[in-house]
């Protein structure tokens, strides 16, 4: 283990409620909890209370509106969206800070389970997929082991502040996640299939991209020296509400970022390209099941890997990279326009509302978003 990670254990007996997606990739999270998950559970003398969602936000609610406190744990069986809802209607409760000290348990019942194959990964775990990752996820529930995994406060121009936990998109990604949507039922092959619908019809977004570097270029005294160590308010590793506000919905400052209608700071790197085919800021080490993306990511390194793809790539070469990252070797491509950079916070400015923005899978609108 990475120096400085600590680990908390669930108590024993160990209450959790279960948040299940039974629409959620090929529909077969019920079956699968009941086969799989279910029975380790009651080994680990583990109690469960299942929630079955039965509309879109209906997690958040939940989440948001219940006293948590008859639970050591949330577990979701999903894909990743249904996390992205849970943390989001954490984020909106007046006890927030409380709220998010609760551990929460990813186990794959989605088409995009990066989450649960980024924890597999961190874990030391071999690449596996389905039924297989499933028992992983599982098995770590069981132990019973947390620890702390970073969170992205996004701001967008149109006031929306939200909290991320996979990653951001804009271009060629955020197209194959959601125009794939329609072969869900195919499980992870959908995205294979979305992959060579939009290399069909590549576009070409145009837009600005900045971003605050995670290790200083040169010339940038004002960054911070140290890689590791979360800058927030001045605290490593500790998200603190603002400073004199005691309303208990105060939600932690935004520190290293200034208004969207302000340039960002000096000490920032502003890309001189402004025509992009991909743009993606992911903080864990997967994308997918199959998709590798920041093999340098760990749960809580305090980092944004910012990966863009810059106008001018052939097909070719774009599925070439698409190809390496089921294995992590995309970067040893040295692709011309494949550019990576560890950041401590990004801004990007559309030009037009052209294009899918998405959150953790999750569509957004198309417009300026800072992180």
């Amino acid at each position: 283990t990475p120096p400085g990670d600590s680990y908390g254990v669930l108590p024993r007996p160990c209450r959790v409620l279960v948040l299940l997606n039974p629409q959620s990739g090929s529909g077969r999270a019920v079956e699968d909890f009941q086969a799989v998950v279910q029975p380790m559970l009651a080994d680990a003398d583990i109690a469960t209370t299942v929630f079955i969602t039965e509309r879109p936000h209906h997690a958040h609610e939940k989440v948001r509106d219940e006293d948590l406190s008859q639970w050591d744990t949330l577990v979701v069986m999903a894909g990743d969206g249904l996390l992205y809802e849970v943390v989001n209607g954490l984020m909106e409760r007046p006890d927030w800070e409380d709220a998010m000290k609760k551990p929460l348990c990813i186990l794959p019942g989605g088409s995009g389970n990066a989450l649960a194959a980024s924890i597999n990964h961190y874990a030391g775990n071999d690449h596996v997929a389905k039924k297989k990752l499933l028992t992983n996820c599982t098995f770590i529930l069981c132990k019973g082991l947390h620890t702390q995994m970073d969170l992205v406060s996004l701001s967008t121009a149109s006031g929306k502040r939200l909290f991320s936990f996979l990653g951001f998109g804009w271009g060629f990604i955020s197209d194959v996640d959601i125009d794939s949507e329609k072969y869900r039922r195919l499980g992870n092959a959908r995205f294979t299939l979305g992959t060579l619908q939009c290399l069909a019809k590549l576009r070409v977004y145009q837009g600005r991209l900045s971003y605050l570097p995670a290790v200083p270029e040169q010339d940038t005294p004002l960054a911070s020296k140290d890689p590791h160590s979360p800058v927030t308010n001045g605290q490593a590793g500790r998200i603190l509400p603002p400073v004199g506000m005691g309303a208990p919905r105060a939600l932690p400052t935004d520190s290293l970022l200034v208004p969207l209608c302000q340039p960002v700071p000096a000490h920032w790197t502003v890309v001189p390209e402004e025509e992009f085919v991909s743009v993606y800021a992911i903080y864990q080490s997967h994308l997918g099941t199959n998709l590798l993306m920041a093999p340098a990511a760990r749960l809580h390194d305090g980092c944004i890997h910012l990966f863009y793809v810059k106008a001018g790539i052939s097909r070719v070469a774009l599925l070439k990279i698409f190809l390496a990252m089921a294995r992590g070797t995309h970067l040893d491509l040295n692709c011309p326009q494949l550019c990576y950079v560890p950041v401590r916070a990004f801004r990007l400015e559309p030009w037009t509302a052209a294009g899918i923005m998405t959150v953790d899978g999750e569509v957004l609108a198309c417009e300026p978003v800072q992180g």
